[in-house]
């Protein structure tokens, strides 16, 4: 009886920890690539001299707007970055929804509510972003956006 039990405790436990694992596995936002299409405009003026967190990649101080997509339950969704950088800190960030269904609009709508209080004040080197707001797949979109705003604003 002892032992029945023992290897019932065992198997809910490493069940448990199985289902731990996985639910983990699924909480980290993937890393977006850069479509390289290049259809955003920039505006920039002479570079900053500042980095920070150990990274050399040195921006042009400007205003950058790139298109970012994802995909969502729903279908591709579309949106609009326009950042503006000082010296590689993010001094302005607008998100803005282009293209997408309902529910996806509605998370859309928290990413942007929440988006400025991960971004600005940052240092464009640091920003990968993930969850905001409760919207996780808006992020991809995001960060290839991001991708397509420092391909432009390199030095």
């Amino acid at each position: 009886m002892t032992s029945l039990l023992r290897t019932k405790t065992a198997i809910a436990t490493f069940a448990g920890i199985g289902v731990l694992g996985a639910l983990a596995g699924c909480s980290a936002a993937a890393p977006a690539t850069s479509s390289g299409s290049g259809s955003g405009t920039t505006s920039g003026t002479t570079s900053g001299s500042g980095t920070t967190s150990g990274s050399t990649v040195t921006y042009k101080d400007g205003t950058y707007t790139e298109p970012g997509t994802y995909v969502s339950p729903g279908g591709t969704e579309h949106i609009s970055v326009k950042m503006t950088l000082a010296k590689n800190i993010v001094t302005a960030l607008t998100v803005t929804t282009v293209q997408a269904d309902p529910t996806a609009t509605g998370y859309e709508h928290m990413f942007e509510g929440g988006i400025d209080a991960a971004a600005v004040g940052k240092n464009i080197n640091d920003l990968n972003i993930g969850v905001v707001a409760g919207s996780s797949l808006t992020s991809m979109g995001f960060n290839q956006a991001l991708a397509a705003i420092k391909a432009d604003a390199k030095s």
